[in-house]
């Protein structure tokens, strides 16, 4: 069995398509726009959602985005964006993205940001963030202790970033979640700081934009749903925006955060 272990940490999976809504294709480019992002998604044994983000990707950009396996300790040349997928990584063992957190890949992604580097973390990805120390805080059972798997609705607290320029301040959409222990905490200076800051990006609310203990569905402090770091180039958020991009799927409300990102490496190239 240690045999086993050792080689599922360390062999790349076989390369496996898109996993593709009814009606699409992987080659699909129906809201791409712009091609000068060029992104990197990493990908650990467990998550699950590195193909969603990847056709997200690829239909913002129009740039087949580069799968990074955890045991590679470099990122391809000229990144643009590293994303942290949601999922189950290593199954959730010790705590949710303890381990990840320390994969050989990690060190590239700290000096990626370092460097000024977009980081985007997204469920698990945040989590992973987190343990990193990427970001402040940690990521908790949800208050209820239940798995939470819906969609909910968010409100834009800036519209001046990477990650939110593709929206208005005060903003309201819907995106789905999907996660267990998703209840942001932090120390009361820490909280103190973010919002003093203006570091919370993304707050669950109601769907006409009120924030109160109705809306929020995991406990979460302040009913944050994502923050960034200090810099600003480093986002961690629970929801998941890759999920509502396309016609198809009934929803188009994550297309911002790409959009934004997009038009910020636009801009700047």
């Amino acid at each position: 069995m240690k045999g086993i272990s050792k080689r599922l940490a360390l062999e790349k999976p076989p390369s496996i398509g898109y996993l593709c809504p009814v009606g699409a294709s992987a080659d699909d480019s129906r809201f791409a726009l712009g091609t000068a992002m060029k992104s990197a998604v990493l990908v650990f044994p467990g998550i699950n959602r590195e193909r969603d983000m990847a056709r997200a990707l690829k239909l913002a950009s129009g740039h087949e985005p580069a799968m990074v396996w955890h045991a590679e300790t470099a990122l391809p040349e000229g990144t643009d964006l590293v994303v942290v997928p949601g999922g189950f990584s290593y199954g959730d063992y010790l705590r949710c993205g303890a381990i990840a957190a320390r994969a050989p890949v990690m060190d590239a992604v700290r000096a990626f940001a370092a460097d000024g580097g977009l980081v985007l973390g997204v469920c698990n990805g945040f989590q992973i963030l987190c343990e990193a120390g990427l970001l402040p805080g940690v990521l908790m059972r949800n208050a209820r202790l239940k798995f939470i798997c819906r969609d909910v609705h968010l409100r834009v607290e800036r519209s001046d970033t990477p990650f939110t320029r593709g929206y208005n301040a005060g903003q309201v959409i819907r995106v789905p979640v999907a996660h267990g222990e998703g209840n942001y905490e932090a120390d009361d200076e820490t909280l103190k700081r973010l919002e003093g800051e203006g570091r919370v990006l993304y707050r669950y609310c109601s769907p006409e934009g009120s924030v109160d203990e109705a809306a929020n569905i995991n406990g979460a402090a302040h009913g944050i749903a994502g923050v960034v770091n200090e810099r600003g180039n480093v986002l961690g958020m629970m929801p998941h925006p890759e999920n509502h991009v396309e016609d198809i799927m009934g929803c188009t409300d994550g297309r911002g955060l790409f959009a934004g990102l997009v038009a910020h490496l636009e801009q700047a190239a």
